[in-house]
């Protein structure tokens, strides 16, 4: 945003991308040798409890030094970064604006006008970004450009460039993780028309990112506060469980439970497809000649087991788990299992702001 969050559409080189999470961080690095890319370190550290609170950093300092011991205990020396703040700390705006506007006019415009109508908060407690989308003609017949306007209160982007700052980094690019994430999936988004809606299901720790895309560009978006540590616990052991085909198959004989943990993993999931419902119908009834091609997953939720298909059952969604490794033709060292795979999205989509 315009002087803490860069440009959507800046290039930078041989830096690393970072994604702090409540539960995590992630720290990758990407080269490209003509159009392949290469991952050439991807590791990531537990973050322990009270450095977060509420998805919010409390703790900078101490958060700042698990970022320097993980990169000096994985001999990584970048000290640019890409980084990305959640969605639910930020709004996001289409805005109309009369094409014949100048750069600077636009510019005024978007800061000093059309800010004030949308922002909840003073303008001067927000840092702001802005990206010209397409051009259009309005009922009247005027030319006009949609304008997405992006903000976050300037205390969270304070927490994020002096918990870097502390850690002796230097942010290149900080964003939403939402866009990084569009990034990284940006081929697959381009099969569909401009009237096929895209349904991205960030289901992260402590919460679940829901991102309505169309055209490559965010329409809608909710944060619901369902995430694996919901789903952990319901479910003591969540690693490597595997939803089964048909509910009743967590009952036995007479309809007895012989997996309550199961059970309430199902009941968990329940919740989370009845919101990702609610959304999507929110949505539709707010737009016209539109329909939901398909939903996405993703994040450390988005490997789970046969996930895509109990939401496929639950929503009547074409519902699959997103493969960033295969979507960017990544090359790599060491096999990355595909239950992983959904939860590099993001972190993959900053270090490719870093190439």
């Amino acid at each position: 945003m315009l002087g803490r969050l860069t440009s959507l559409l800046r290039k930078n080189a041989n830096g690393i991308g970072i994604e702090l999470a409540p539960e995590r961080i992630n720290i990758v690095q990407l080269r490209k040798h003509k159009q392949q890319y290469k991952l050439v370190a991807n590791c990531s550290a537990e973050v322990p409890e009270g450095i977060f609170e509420e998805g919010k950093i409390a703790d900078g300092s101490v958060l700042a030094e698990l970022i320097q011991d993980t990169l000096a205990s994985n001999n990584i020396k970048s000290t640019r970064v890409a980084t990305a703040v959640p969605m639910r700390e930020a709004i996001m705006r289409i805005v109309p604006i009369p094409a014949e506007l100048d750069d600077q006019e636009l510019h005024d415009a978007v800061l000093n006008t059309e800010a004030a109508l949308y922002l909840p908060y003073p303008r001067e407690e927000v840092d702001l970004d802005y990206q010209k989308l397409g051009y259009f003609e309005d009922e009247d017949g005027i030319e006009k450009v949609n304008v997405l306007l992006v903000a976050t209160k300037r205390e969270i982007t304070d927490l994020y460039m002096d918990t870097f700052l502390q850690a002796g980094l230097e942010i290149d690019v900080l964003e939403l993780n939402s866009f990084a994430l569009i990034r990284t999936i940006r081929e697959q988004l381009r099969q569909f028309s401009s009237t096929e809606a895209v349904v991205l299901v960030n289901l992260e720790f402590d919460s679940t990112e829901i991102a309505i895309i169309v055209e490559g560009v965010p329409q809608f978006s909710r944060t619901i506060p369902t995430g694996t540590y919901q789903l952990q616990t319901a479910l003591s052991q969540l690693q490597g469980m595997i939803i089964p085909d048909q509910p009743s198959q967590s009952a036995g004989p007479r309809g007895t439970s012989i997996n309550p943990g199961m059970v309430a993993l199902l009941r968990v999931l329940g919740e989370l497809a009845d919101e990702l419902r609610r959304s999507v119908d929110f949505y539709l009834n707010q737009s016209d000649d539109l329909e939901v091609a398909q939903l996405l997953l993703a994040g450390p939720g988005g490997g789970i087991g046969q996930l895509d298909e109990f939401i496929t059952r639950r929503l009547g969604l074409p519902t699959m788990q997103i493969d960033p490794i295969t979507s960017l033709s990544l090359e790599v060292d060491e096999e990355i299992p595909l239950v992983q795979r959904p939860g590099l999205g993001t972190v993959l989509g900053l270090g490719l702001r870093e190439v």
